[in-house]
């Protein structure tokens, strides 16, 4: 990795110097070590050069840029009626929807960085589109204004910072936005021909927030989580004009994150689209793992060697994982959020793989297959995982059903699971698997803790703030995209279950569409789910 403590400082727009203009030399370090502030040192072994000649020099002699405009990327359309959508639920308010920044793994290193997924939702863009960049729904309305049916509420406005000149020190100096740097950055003109956003410069954001805001003015929301400097200048604006601070404000702001979270629970056309690219993509990923296998039996951390062929086939078809593998062999399977992966891969056993690509639209699958090492189940195996399948079949039966709900599709998973428990004698003594749905039993529950089912999309735990209501109590709809992910875990220590089923976990995930015809449709039908083909598919590819 390159240092970038070379020339880890603010750029000129950060300072207020003005682009090309000659710097004074860098200060001379203090005598004394102890003098000098913790958050000078990490640049104590700069070597930039701070020259007027070394600066006209570096500035000249390149060749022009490529002429031309980007296409509108196909996206564009799509999330401005998602911004149409989200702005006539707030009109004659001002809407802030950060896309994030950077965020520190260790000392001078970066995450690599990825847009909060409201913002990428409402711009459209998506893989690492510009930290810090931030999105504003400008009220065309005041409040209380009545529209006619169709009339805009808002005008979409998206604050950046651009590329600078080749003759700043920003191109060469800057390691966070500096081109030399972080490679070639786009223009004003650029994104908004890309993404069909009338575009500003980030610096003069604090100046719009505060235009006409006021309590007799234009109110102020944002949603506050995505970068805490944007909050805290939408709460420096509030208290100078005079907006409700505090808890009132986080109620305003609050708001603004369950009707974009909300906004998700139905996916358009283009979003259903990259959910099925995602799916095909984690289905290669798949095929890998499983070609890996050989060598993971070979290796005294198998589990990594599974990790790695997935995540390797996820950077090369999409932006990367949607979420850390889970390759958990043997017992760790029953460890429901295994992500150590640091454990051998033993013939015989079971490895429970929940693995998701995320495409570089940020759309991300989430799938779970349970796969024999060797290519053939036991039989006590194939009881446990022909159970676990019954309960998953179950609820997709259910999903097709009128006016299903979408807690019904767990209810549906979890009848199959209490009587398969109740048949194999492992419910309490006297204990019917009726008695165990009910709400003081609940036996069955201790082999599978977690929900059969959550939404999906840009989250891999999608529209998390949406009310329990429009989510959880509500009917299925055209347009969501769900999980179906029951499972049975018999932990190794579990002296409960029989001695053949200990240390066994078996999960089955797949992901669900609603058609507009109310029918419920796999994306991942063509990854092998039952226990026939899934031992076709591990046996022909190890053989292969």
């Amino acid at each position: 990795m390159t240092d970038t403590s070379e020339t880890n400082r603010p750029s000129s727009a950060e300072t207020g110097e003005t682009a090309g203009a000659p710097q004074s030399p860098a200060p001379q370090s203090p005598a004394r070590t102890h003098d000098q502030p913790l958050s000078q040192r990490v640049n104590n072994r700069s070597r930039q050069p701070a020259n007027r000649a070394f600066r006209e020099f570096i500035g000249s002699g390149w060749g022009p840029r490529p002429s031309g405009l980007p296409p509108l990327d196909d996206a564009a359309g799509w999330a401005a009626g998602r911004r149409a959508a989200l702005g006539a639920r707030f009109p004659g308010e001002r809407l802030v929807i950060p896309a994030g920044t950077l965020v520190t793994r260790n000392n001078d290193c970066d995450y690599r960085f990825r847009p909060h997924s409201a913002f990428a939702h409402m711009a459209g863009t998506g893989t690492d589109f510009e930290p810090d960049a931030v999105l504003v729904l400008e009220p065309l309305t005041v409040p209380g204004q009545q529209l006619a049916e169709g009339e805009p509420t808002h005008e979409s406005v998206l604050y950046f910072r651009p590329r600078a000149s080749r003759t700043s020190q920003e191109f060469y100096a800057d390691p966070r936005y500096g081109e030399l740097w972080v490679g070639v950055r786009p223009s004003i003109e650029e994104v908004e021909a890309a993404t069909g956003i009338r575009c500003a410069h980030i610096d003069v954001l604090g100046d719009a927030l505060a235009k006409d805001a006021g309590a007799g003015g234009v109110q102020l929301r944002v949603i506050s989580e995505a970068d805490a400097a944007v909050t805290a200048l939408v709460n420096q604006v509030r208290r100078s004009v005079g907006l409700a601070e505090g808890q009132a404000a986080q109620q305003t702001d609050d708001a603004l994150a369950e009707a974009a979270s909300e906004l998700r629970l139905v996916k358009d056309a283009w979003e259903i689209d990259q959910m099925q690219k995602a799916v095909d993509a984690t289905k290669a990923g798949f095929d890998d793992l499983i070609r890996s296998i050989p060598r993971a039996t070979g290796h005294w951390r198998g589990e990594r060697v599974l990790e790695g062929a997935f995540g390797a086939k996820a950077r090369e078809e999409g932006n990367g994982l949607g979420y850390d593998t889970i390759a958990a062999a043997g017992d760790h399977a029953n460890t429901l959020h295994w992500i150590t992966n640091d454990g051998p891969v033993r013939p015989g056993e079971l490895v429970l793989v929940d693995a998701g690509v995320e495409v570089d639209s940020l759309y991300t699958a989430d799938v779970t297959r349970t796969i024999p090492v060797d290519g053939r189940f036991t039989a006590p195996q194939r009881r446990v995982y022909e159970a676990v399948l019954e309960a998953a079949d179950a609820a997709f039966v259910r999903a097709n059903e009128p006016g299903c709900r979408f807690r019904d599709l767990h209810a549906a998973a979890m009848e199959v699971i209490a009587r398969r428990l109740e048949e194999w004698g492992l419910l309490p003594e006297g204990v019917t698997a009726a008695d165990s749905l009910g709400p003081e039993g609940q036996y069955h529950r201790r082999w599978m803790v977690h929900g059969t089912s959550h939404h999906l999309g840009l989250d891999v735990h999608d529209c998390a703030q949406a009310r329990r209501e429009m989510a959880m109590d509500a009917e299925l709809a055209p347009g969501m995209i769900f999980t179906i992910e029951p499972g049975l875990y018999f932990r190794a220590d579990d002296l409960r279950v029989p001695a053949e089923l200990r240390g066994m976990g078996v999960r089955i995930e797949d992901d669900v569409v609603m058609r507009e015809d109310g029918r419920a449709e796999y994306l991942t039908a063509a990854i092998p789910r039952r226990p026939d083909d899934v031992e076709a598919w591990v046996s022909g590819l190890i053989e292969s």
